[in-house]
């Protein structure tokens, strides 16, 4: 029974990121977690995160003597803190790196981002045997906040009104977050799905971006050897989906919102107190900023040390 009451919940959880602002993923966008590395009590560890996105494009989506391109990088310290057994603590501090080239002018940003924190309470564990292999089940839910203590340029939007106001270090605003993660493993074979909706407020130069939804769900196995390295190959699917910003409470900003849909690929390696990995974010189908926008492939690796 409590199988299928597992089972049953993470279909749900499923169905719901498929039916879920800033541009997806780029600039000031939320925060993909994917697969955590594994660790007991805390880890500490370093992220790295490249972007593309081509703005000013036509109303057709074609390149224009004003298109830019526009690159989003970012290092980030993170970490995880699991408080007993019910409880756990992600948090994010980001540094950006943000360069753009255009015909006319060229231009970058470099600082810190806004950080991120998030709680997150296990809400159903379950770990048994399903025939002669071990069936493992987890099911967490939380909240975040992400505060602003990334840059944020007034002067760049009222410079750039034709263009997504992403090209910033940060959104000025307090924002919440709500999150799942579900993850379910059969032997070495499991699932993993996270959802994140973030939910933005006004800044005080009267800019909300756009709320923002994102869930993916990724597939991978564990390759065991020597009983200390682990290989997990996975690969899955990331969906995104932003509102339209709003300007004074009440203009939606037209080149802002949208959708992305992406093939996700990576791997995780586990050593003795050490672990790393990496994904490539492959976007397969899109619609940003009223199509004036158009966002590239995505590039994550990170390392971590459990303690």
């Amino acid at each position: 029974m409590k199988i299928k009451i597992m089972l049953s919940l993470s279909l749900l959880l499923i169905s719901f990121a498929a039916k879920a602002c800033d541009i997806c993923g780029c600039g000031v966008g939320s925060y993909y977690v994917g697969i955590l590395p594994e660790y007991n009590k805390r880890f500490l560890g370093l992220r790295y995160q490249y972007k593309t996105l081509q703005t000013h494009l036509g109303p057709f989506g074609e390149r224009t003597p004003l298109t830019t391109n526009e690159t989003y990088q970012s290092a980030e310290l993170w970490g995880g803190w699991n408080i007993g057994n019910k409880f756990r603590v992600l948090a994010i501090l980001p540094y950006n790196f943000n360069e753009r080239k255009s015909q006319e002018a060229s231009g970058n940003k470099n600082g810190l981002g806004d950080i991120a924190l998030m709680g997150y309470y296990k809400l159903l564990n379950h770990e048994g045997m399903l025939g002669s292999k071990l069936l493992i089940q987890s099911l967490w839910f939380g909240a975040g906040i992400k505060v602003p203590t990334g840059k944020y340029e007034q002067q760049e939007r009222l410079a750039v009104q034709e263009s997504p106001n992403n090209f910033q270090l940060g959104t000025a605003s307090v924002d919440f977050t709500i999150n799942a993660t579900y993850d379910i493993r059969y032997q070495d074979f499991g699932i993993n799905a996270n959802v994140n909706y973030k939910l933005n407020t006004e800044n005080k130069y009267a800019y909300r971006y756009g709320n923002k939804f994102s869930s993916n769900l990724l597939a991978y196995y564990k390759f065991r050897i020597a009983h200390s390295f682990t290989v997990a190959p996975n690969a899955g699917l990331l969906y995104e989906t932003a509102q339209k910003d709003v300007e004074n409470k009440k203009y939606e900003v037209a080149v802002s919102g949208g959708h992305s849909l992406s093939a996700v690929m990576g791997a995780e390696f586990a050593l003795t107190g050490f672990s790393f990995g990496a994904n490539y974010q492959n976007v397969r189908s899109q619609n940003l900023a009223g199509g004036r926008a158009y966002a590239g492939n995505r590039l994550m690796v990170h390392v971590s040390i459990p303690f």
